[in-house]
C-alpha cells in the first residue's frame, strides 16, 4: 500500500488494473442495455452539452456493566439533479471555448482552509458551476480547498475527561482517527476488501454491534449494508481519479455515562471517480459521516481495554444510486442514468457542514456536486 507524503494511503493504477482484473474473473454483473428511459435522459443529456447530475443518503444508540447493545444506523440517501444546468448557466459553454475563466484561475491559487474546530454555521460560499476533469477532479468544488486525506482528520489538545487521563483521552482520538481513516481512505476499503483494520479497532464485547457488521459484508441488503460505515466502490466498475481525497470536519471528547468518554467525529469525504472501463466522465462521491465512538472504563463497564465502541452513527452519500444492495456505492455516471429509486426528497448542499443529518432518511436531489 503505497502513501502520499502526508501520510494519506494512495491507490496506484497498478494496484487499481490489478484488483480490477482479479474481480473480472469473478462473477461480475453481465453489461446490462439501457432502458427506453434510459437512453431518452443519454439524449436529453447530449443536447445539453454532457451537464452533469448530482445526489444524497443518510443515518443512531446505548449502557454500563451491562453491555452496549445494538445501535441504529443510517438510511442511505441519492439523486438525480438538474438537467439543465447549462441553461441557467450559459457562460459554462464559453469558458470551454475561451479558456479558464478568472474565477477558476483565483480558485485554483486560493490558499487551503484552516483546520475546523467546530462545526460551521453556514455553508461554504458557491464557486462558478464548473465540471471535474480528470486533471482537475476537484474543479468547481469547495473542496478544492480542503486537506487532502487523512492529512484533512486533525485532533485536538486532549485533556481529562470523565475522570480519564489527558493521556487515555489522546489515545481514544486517535484510535477514532484510525478508524476514520481505515473505513474511509485505506485503498482496500475503497475496493471493497474487507475493512479488517478498522474491524480490529473494536471491542469484541459489544458483540451485537461486531455481528451487526459482518453481517453488512457477507449479506448486504439495501439497509443492512457495510456503506452505514465503511466507503466502498466495486473496482469492477468504479476506479478514482487520482490519489487525492478531500476530507474535512473536526471531532471532539466528552463526558457520557459515568465512566465513559465519548468522542464525536463529523467529516466528509470527497472521492472523484470514474468508470473502470475508461472514459472522461468523472463524478464526485460525497460521503459525509457523523459517528460518535465509546471507550469505557473497565471498572465500570463490561469492555475490553482500548478498544472503542460504537454509540451512533450516521451517514450521507451523495452522487450515487438510490438504494444499491450489494455493499457498494455506486456513483452516478453519465451512461448510468437513471438507476435505482428517484428522488422524492428535498435538495440538499452535501458540502454543507452547518446542519445536522441525523434522522435523514430515504432518497433526495443535491444542489451541487
Amino acid at each position: 500500500m503505497g502513501n502520499n507524503d502526508n501520510g494519506t494511503p494512495g491507490v496506484s493504477d497498478e494496484e487499481w488494473a490489478r484488483f480490477a482484473e482479479q474481480a473480472g474473473q469473478g462473477a461480475g454483473d453481465a453489461p446490462r442495455e439501457p432502458s427506453a428511459r434510459a437512453r431518452m435522459v443519454t439524449e436529453r443529456l447530449r443536447a445539453t452539452q454532457g451537464q452533469e447530475p448530482p445526489g444524497w443518503r443518510t443515518g443512531p444508540a446505548p449502557r454500563p456493566r451491562r453491555r452496549p447493545g445494538r445501535l441504529g444506523a443510517a438510511a442511505a440517501v441519492v439523486a438525480i439533479a438538474a438537467l439543465a444546468l447549462i441553461a441557467v448557466r450559459p457562460e459554462l459553454v464559453i469558458d470551454r471555448i475561451t479558456g479558464r475563466t478568472q474565477a477558476r484561475e483565483d480558485a485554483a491559487k486560493a490558499a487551503p482552509l484552516p483546520a475546523e474546530t467546530v462545526r460551521p454555521t453556514a455553508a461554504p460560499p458557491s464557486l462558478p458551476p464548473d465540471r471535474p476533469t480528470l486533471q482537475e477532479p476537484f474543479r468547481g468544488s469547495p473542496a478544492l480547498q480542503w486537506a487532502d486525506g487523512a492529512a484533512g482528520i486533525e485532533l485536538p489538545a486532549a485533556t481529562p475527561v470523565a475522570g480519564m487521563s489527558a493521556e487515555t483521552v489522546a489515545d481514544a482520538l486517535q484510535k477514532a482517527r484510525q478508524f476514520l481513516v481505515a473505513a474511509n481512505l485505506d485503498p482496500a476499503t475503497l475496493r471493497g476488501e474487507r475493512p479488517a483494520s478498522a474491524i480490529g479497532l473494536l471491542d469484541p464485547r459489544q458483540p451485537d454491534m461486531l455481528k451487526d457488521v459482518e453481517q453488512y459484508l457477507k449479506a448486504p441488503t439495501a439497509q443492512d449494508t457495510p456503506v452505514l460505515l465503511f466507503t466502498r466502490f466495486d473496482p469492477a466498475r468504479v476506479k478514482p481519479v487520482g490519489d487525492v481525497v478531500k476530507v474535512r470536519g473536526s471531532m471532539r471528547a466528552e463526558q457520557g455515562e459515568p465512566g465513559e468518554l465519548l468522542v464525536v467525529a463529523d467529516y466528509t469525504f470527497v472521492h472523484p471517480v470514474t468508470p473502470a472501463q475508461g472514459g472522461s466522465d468523472v463524478q464526485r462521491t460525497i460521503v459525509r459521516r457523523q459517528t460518535t465512538f465509546a471507550l469505557l472504563d473497565p471498572a465500570r463497564w463490561e469492555t475490553t481495554r482500548g478498544r472503542l465502541q460504537l454509540r451512533a452513527y450516521h451517514s450521507e452519500w451523495s452522487n450515487v444510486e438510490c438504494e444499491a444492495a450489494d455493499g457498494f456505492l455506486h456513483p452516478q455516471f453519465t451512461a448510468d442514468l437513471p438507476a435505482g429509486q428517484q428522488p422524492t426528497g428535498p435538495a440538499v448542499d452535501p458540502y454543507d457542514r452547518s446542519r445536522e443529518i441525523k434522522g435523514e432518511k430515504g432518497c433526495g436531489t443535491v444542489t451541487r456536486s
